[in-house]
């Protein structure tokens, strides 16, 4: 007797072993030999600065006009799952699952550090300036704008697509699938996988080490909790035994909580800043900041200081493309995760915009009142703490403002929340490319990646080899954005294939319906439930598909069909064409509410069997076609099956 899905560990051997024993060796290098391993990785990064500066600054730059040129063309319009699907979350809970696992933590940590250090020492010019004060707001708006949100949506949105939409597995190796074919799931998609969870790890593992110094700086600087490393291994426990009840809660009950949580105090936290400090001062820089940005945005994107070089350009810009880069596997198929049923325009809208904006507005109004402090309100000792210890500037800043307490304690509790939601989302993550995309396995699978990660930072906190593992997971971004930059020509590839089809599909089913009028009128305002749709399946639509299928292949033309009525209500018909895509026909059984007052407001999934009634809806592989052959005869459905095969073939001979 087989065991139930739910109750047994579901991996695959192939990625699951590889990426735990790398994993595993680099844990043990960077632990036993920190100082060794932080040299060699860190040569490697100052050589990719050196050599490859120009290289990095071309990638991002083709992926924001990548990005910008799916969302704007007709491509925009497809969606990210079969055309009948619809979004699983809100505008609300989604926005904030993006925000919350691509840069909240970061804010936290550089919403006040980064444009300080940009004003104190620019890469041009001297610092503590006017002018050095609306450089460093540029620059930082750069570092955090749209390139960043570029590099996760455009990860994000080809695993989407070809998992939503194609039906591969949701894991890294499907990005490849335009490339290499079916060798996905050989031996070289499964590198691909054990690649991104190496990098996902090393990465979440770093920033949960180097986050607790965060709080454990907070702390101090409230409670005066004495700043330790065993207070920072308790830190890292306490905060996975948070993550891992999330995990366990699952992805509605759990990160979306969260995340709707850090939202909220988010907003809290940014208005009262806005408030407290010079508030028209504030606003008016911020907008300012964000024209110059605007304006400047192809200079900066470009700009490499190659007349007047500078370390700067390596320690800073880089330095972010590496890290974005490095993150997004991990961000991007986690975005992925919850962007199904969105149109590619919808999500670049929602998943790059609109964070985007928000990451600006905030970094705006902390960097501004950061500044404003230092520059017109003497406030040295700020500048002097940033310097020394980035961990406790955001704290810093909040003394000078009224209510310190309250804003204080909102900003510790924020940067915990946003350390367990980036560890749960983590690990959610890892599971999946374990498990060949599927978020649905035992409790106990999910809870190992959050153990994995908390003793691996653990490990790595005690023994000094944080940087070094950070430094390796940066450097790991130049191997993969060469792979990334053949997705995106294979994800574009597949999109104009796609626009193809939807430009020779005919707009409505064939219409030349002959019979009785009155009967068709009868059969359209008739309310049929589950059990007569599925006997007209079993029945006319087996019958139809059963002839097509005969003729054609008396034409020398394989079809099958295919009858799922027991699994999930549907027949199909499947024309095969070897190497070009084959035409696939399907008639399904669909729920749908009644047309009464208040419950078309209710999910399908609520209603009783007296407020649904049934459709026999065609589905082509794109998706639903949204009508219904339900009360059509055979002859009839054979026509329109027709319709759509003429169609498929006009779309076959435009690709030749």
């Amino acid at each position: 007797m087989n065991t139930p899905i739910e109750r047994r560990f579901y991996v695959d051997h192939t990625v699951f072993w590889p990426a735990t024993g790398l994993l595993m060796l680099l844990v043990i290098i960077a632990s036993v030999w920190p100082e060794s391993s932080q040299q060699v990785f860190q040569s490697l990064q100052t050589a990719i600065v050196h050599y490859a500066s120009w290289y990095y600054l071309l990638v991002v730059a083709i992926i924001l006009i990548s990005v910008a040129v799916f969302s704007l063309s007709r491509a925009g319009d497809i969606k990210l799952g079969p055309d009948h699907s619809e979004p699983s979350y809100s505008y609300v809970s989604w926005f904030a699952m993006l925000f919350a696992a691509g840069m909240g933590i970061g804010l936290m940590f550089f919403g006040v550090a980064e444009p300080v250090m940009h004003f104190l020492t620019p890469p041009l010019g001297e610092g503590g300036t006017v002018d050095a004060a609306a450089e460093a707001m540029k620059l930082t708006f750069f570092h955090w704008g749209l390139h960043a949100w570029a590099i996760y949506a455009i990860v994000a949105l080809i695993l989407a697509y070809f998992a939503f939409r194609h039906g591969l597995p949701l894991t890294l190796r499907s990005a490849f699938y335009p490339l290499v074919g079916e060798r996905i799931y050989g031996p070289f998609g499964a590198a691909i996988d054990v690649f991104a969870i190496v990098c996902t790890t090393c990465g979440v593992a770093t920033s949960l080490g180097l986050g607790v110094l965060q709080i454990n700086g907070g702390l101090n600087y409230l409670f005066g909790v004495e700043i330790s490393v065993g207070v920072q291994v308790a830190l890292i426990i306490g905060t996975m035994l948070l993550a891992t009840v999330s995990v366990v809660l699952g992805l509605d009950a759990g990160i979306k909580r969260l995340s709707e949580l850090n939202i909220g105090l988010s907003m809290i936290l940014l208005f009262g800043v806005l408030l407290a400090g010079p508030t028209v001062v504030i606003l008016q820089g911020t907008v300012e900041n964000f024209g110059t940005y605007i304006g400047d945005l192809v200079t900066n994107t470009f700009n490499l200081y190659a007349y007047d070089p500078t370390d700067w350009l390596g320690g800073w810009t880089i330095f972010y493309w590496g890290w974005w880069l490095s993150w997004s596997p991990f961000v991007g198929l986690f975005i992925a995760r919850i962007s199904r049923g969105r149109t590619i325009r919808e999500f670049v809208l929602g998943a790059m915009l609109v964070p985007c904006g928000f990451t600006l507005l905030w970094m705006g109004v902390f960097g501004n009142s950061a500044i404003e402090l230092i520059l017109h309100g003497g406030a040295t000792e700020l500048a002097d703490a940033v310097q020394e210890n980035q961990s406790v500037a955001l704290f810093s800043f909040l003394e000078y403002l009224p209510m310190t307490t309250i804003l204080s304690g909102i900003s510790l509790l924020m940067v915990v929340v946003f350390f367990v939601t980036s560890a749960d989302s983590g690990a959610m993550v890892l599971n999946m490319l374990c498990a060949n995309g599927r978020d649905d396995t035992p409790a106990p699978q999910r809870i190992f990646w959050t153990a994995l990660i908390a003793l691996i930072a653990i490990a790595l906190l005690l023994a000094g080899g944080l940087s070094s593992l950070q430094t390796a997971a940066i450097a790991s971004a130049l191997p993969f954005s060469l792979a990334l930059l053949g997705a995106i020509w294979g994800f574009g590839s597949a999109l104009r294939q796609d626009v193809a089809k939807r430009m020779t599909q005919t707009v409505t089913p064939y219409v030349n319906l002959p019979g009785d009028w009155r009967q068709r009128l009868s059969t359209l305002l008739h309310y049929p439930g589950q059990a007569t749709v599925m006997r007209f399946m079993e029945t006319t639509v087996a019958e139809a598909m059963r002839d097509f299928a005969a003729e054609l292949a008396a034409h020398d033309v394989q079809a099958r069909v295919v009858d799922e009525l027991s699994e999930n209500g549907s027949l199909h018909i499947d024309a095969l064409h070897g190497e070009e895509i084959d035409f696939v026909y399907r008639v399904r059984c669909r729920p749908h509410p009644m047309p009464s007052a208040g419950i078309a407001a209710e999910s399908i999934e609520e209603l009783g069997e007296e407020d649904k009634f049934y459709r026999a809806e065609v589905h082509l592989k794109e998706g639903g076609q949204d009508y219904c052959v339900m009360g059509w005869t055979a002859e009839q459905i054979n026509h329109d099956i027709l319709s759509q095969y003429q169609t498929h073939l006009q779309f076959l001979h435009s690709l030749r």
